[in-house]
């Protein structure tokens, strides 16, 4: 059970700083200002393992290379850990596959939250620097099913058709993840 607990807390940890990794590069490539209180959080939360990546590890046009290898770093890092805990030495040749497809998983499920937060905020109709701020990430992700979903009595459901297509990935990830493992 306390490996169970562990493996979670960890789950969590390196999850939620992976995913502000892959937010950063996002919101980069996205153009998105970091002067709002999205911006700030991700800087803050980031900034100590992105900032000494940027000497090893250049940008490539609009793409934060450094962000993205924080992010394998981190769930690499995990698995690592986790590998050495539960199998010894004998699955460390796995841990950069499952560092790949953590990372991929962290990104799917972050841009689930963002459509979901995106959606709630939009019933709210309320005006901060935080919705649009969700809005421009969310943006180039439900135009290209907008400009092929009609609108039913007046209801986008590019948003909700947008979820199970993230919903499905995930699922196909988790399949391929578990296909490599298993050999």
């Amino acid at each position: 059970m306390l490996l169970q607990i562990l493996s979670f807390l960890l789950d969590v940890a390196t999850g939620l700083l992976a995913g502000a990794c892959l937010l950063r590069l996002y919101m980069q490539l996205q153009r998105v200002p970091f002067a709002n209180p999205v911006g700030r959080l991700v800087f803050a939360v980031t900034d100590w393992i992105v900032l000494p990546l940027r000497k090893l590890v250049p940008a490539a046009g609009r793409w934060d290379l450094a962000s993205l290898a924080a992010a394998l770093l981190l769930k690499l890092a995990q698995y690592l850990l986790l590998l050495l805990l539960f199998s010894g030495a004998m699955g460390l040749a796995w841990a950069p596959w499952m560092a790949l497809f953590g990372t991929a998983q962290v990104a799917v499920s972050g841009l689930m939250g963002l459509v979901f937060v995106h959606v709630v905020l939009s019933w709210v109709q309320t005006r901060s620097p935080i919705v649009d701020v969700i809005a421009r990430l969310c943006e180039p992700l439900l135009a290209p099913l907008r400009r092929v979903l009609p609108l039913l009595g007046g209801f986008d459901l590019s948003p909700l058709v947008l979820l199970v297509l993230l919903q499905v990935l995930a699922m196909v990830l988790g399949h391929l993840q578990a296909g490599v493992l298993l050999g």
